[in-house]
C-alpha cells in the first residue's frame, strides 16, 4: 500500500492509499513501516489539501476516501463528513442522524475507529454540553482542530 509522511503545524502525519484514501495517521500513531514511501499524486494532492486545510486556506476536501469498517462504521463516517466545518455535534445527534438514536456508545466507539480523521471530521464530535471527549489524536490535538475552524470562520 502506498504511503507518504509529511510534516504539519501539529507534527508529522501520513496517508495511505492506492486509488482513494484509506488511511490517514495522525501524530504519536505514525506506524513502523518497513516498505518506503512512495508519493502519489494521490497521496501528493492529499498533503497539499491537508496543509491547506491548517492553514484556514481549505474547509472541505477533494479527495476519494474508501475507509475500510463495518456498514454501521461507514454510516457513522458518513455522518461525519456531513458535519459542517466550524461546527460539532454530540454523540447522541450522530446516532440520531444515522437513525439509531439509542447508539451512542456504538457511535463513539465508531468514531474512535475511523481511519480517516480530520478528512472524515470526527474531531466535530463532542460530548453532552459541549464537553470535549476522547480522540485518537488526543484532546491537545481535538481543541486545536476546532479553534483551527472556528478562527477561519467567516
Amino acid at each position: 500500500m502506498a504511503w507518504l509522511s509529511f510534516e504539519t503545524p501539529f507534527g508529522t502525519m501520513a496517508v495511505e492509499g492506492e486509488t482513494a484514501l484509506t488511511r490517514l495517521w495522525l501524530p504519536d500513531a505514525l506506524p513502523v513501516r518497513q516498505d518506503r514511501e512512495e508519493e502519489t499524486p494521490l497521496l501528493r494532492r492529499a498533503r497539499r489539501e491537508l496543509l491547506a486545510y491548517f492553514a484556514g486556506e481549505r474547509r472541505a476536501f477533494d479527495l476519494p476516501l474508501a475507509p475500510a469498517g463495518t456498514d454501521f462504521q461507514r454510516a457513522v463516517w458518513a455522518a461525519l463528513a456531513a458535519i459542517p466545518y466550524g461546527q460539532t455535534r454530540t454523540y447522541g445527534a450522530l446516532a440520531a442522524a444515522i437513525g439509531r438514536p439509542r447508539a451512542v456508545r456504538a457511535v463513539g466507539q465508531a468514531n474512535h475507529k475511523n481511519p480517516l480523521p480530520i478528512l472524515l471530521p470526527c474531531h466535530r464530535v463532542v460530548g453532552k454540553g459541549g464537553a470535549l471527549t476522547g480522540y485518537a489524536g488526543g484532546l491537545d490535538l481535538k481543541r486545536a482542530l476546532l479553534t483551527l475552524e472556528t478562527a477561519h470562520l467567516g
